[in-house]
């Protein structure tokens, strides 16, 4: 029958895809891709205190993937309500600060289990902060934001759903030679067909990206920023998404994933490359110019957290609370970081640092 967007497609094909997928151009790309993710993992190695990249590429990656969703706040407002004051944020703020605890709690949940239909549950009742499961009900219908027109109904029924995500699971762990890059754009593909949730589905596929590329050995922290392609690109990923469905169109789909990782896994190896060189640059001037609070646990603090509190360099172990008061007043005086009243609370602001993760 053909493809109608208002019908359930219940009918949604097991994996493997029945046409090739790795064609002659997307063998070709996926060198490319393989290169600049593993370049990019050579980088991240790099960096002494991997806590600098754990709270910060995650962190742009959860705004730009919840941007995607139109859940829209800034780099500015996580780093600024990250820990203690999150309760306090506004809900774009809160939602997408869950989808980064999201993305760690299942990258930790990777020693405990493979990846699974489990943990897709575990990170969107994450993201969503509600006890959410497997679609029961019917009415699921994805919409055009524009014309309100449907242009997709996912299938229905809850043990439906359960089997087209265990043959989803069985394709993640099938031992075929199918490369790592293309089997994450095509369950990436399936996943978000399945559409498993009332909500959350395209924040929680993006996740289980990463955590495929780490269970598979490509990433050893789940540092790729690929909700920044998506986002910069977002008509064609929605676009190539239906195309595979109403026309089997895989190789575009895959290229387009392939481009995705390459771009982001070049830009994010750029980046490192220059946090690097900003943290030595801020030791430097740190020991010439403060040489009284120098250390470089204290360094590496100022970009694991670039909203410090008083509190985190107590809870480093670094000073105890008025020595820390002080040790950061000193960085303010020499221009290295920036102070800031946030009610009764002051926090000591790293501009170099948030400048840079700003910049293209």
């Amino acid at each position: 029958m053909p493809f109608d967007p208002g019908r359930p497609y219940n009918d949604l094909p097991p994996l493997p895809p029945a046409r090739e997928v790795e064609t002659r151009a997307v063998l070709k790309a996926c060198i490319e891709a393989r290169a600049a993710i593993a370049e990019l993992r050579q980088a991240g190695a790099l960096i002494p205190n991997q806590g600098v990249l754990i709270n910060s590429i995650p962190l742009l990656e959860a705004q730009a993937s919840s941007e995607i969703e139109n859940i829209v706040t800034t780099a500015d407002r996580m780093f600024f309500f990250d820990g203690s004051t999150e309760e306090q944020a506004d809900a774009a703020t809160r939602e997408a600060l869950r989808y980064r605890a999201a993305l760690w709690d299942g990258f930790h949940s990777l020693q405990r289990r493979p990846l699974s239909t489990a943990t897709a549950v575990q990170v969107c009742r994450a993201i969503k902060g509600i006890g959410l499961d497997i679609r029961r009900t019917p009415g699921t219908q994805l919409v055009n934001d524009r014309t309100g027109k449907t242009i997709y109904t996912p299938p229905e029924g809850e043990a439906l759903l359960r089997d087209k995500l265990a043959d989803w699971e069985r394709y993640l762990h099938d031992d075929g030679d199918t490369d790592p890059l293309v089997r994450m754009a095509v369950m990436h593909y399936q996943f978000e067909a399945i559409h498993p949730f009332a909500d959350g589905n395209g924040r929680t596929g993006r996740v289980l990206n990463l955590l495929y590329l780490v269970e598979r050995g490509l990433l050893d922290i789940p540092v790729l920023y690929l909700s920044r392609y998506i986002a910069k690109h977002k008509a064609d990923y929605y676009r190539l998404l239906l195309g595979v469905t109403t026309h089997e169109k895989w190789e575009e789909w895959v290229l387009y994933m392939l481009a995705a990782v390459t771009d982001t896994a070049r830009w994010t190896t750029r980046k490192i490359a220059a946090i690097r060189t900003l943290i030595d640059a801020t030791a430097e001037r740190m020991r010439a110019e403060a040489p009284q609070v120098y250390s470089r646990e204290l360094v590496e603090l100022v970009f694991v957290r670039p909203y410090a509190r008083i509190a985190h360099v107590v809870d480093a172990g670094i000073a105890k609370r008025q020595t820390a008061s002080v040790y950061l007043k000193e960085l303010c005086t020499v221009g290295l970081l920036q102070e800031r009243k946030a009610g009764r609370e002051k926090l000591f602001i790293n501009p170099a640092f948030m400048d840079l993760l700003h910049s293209e």
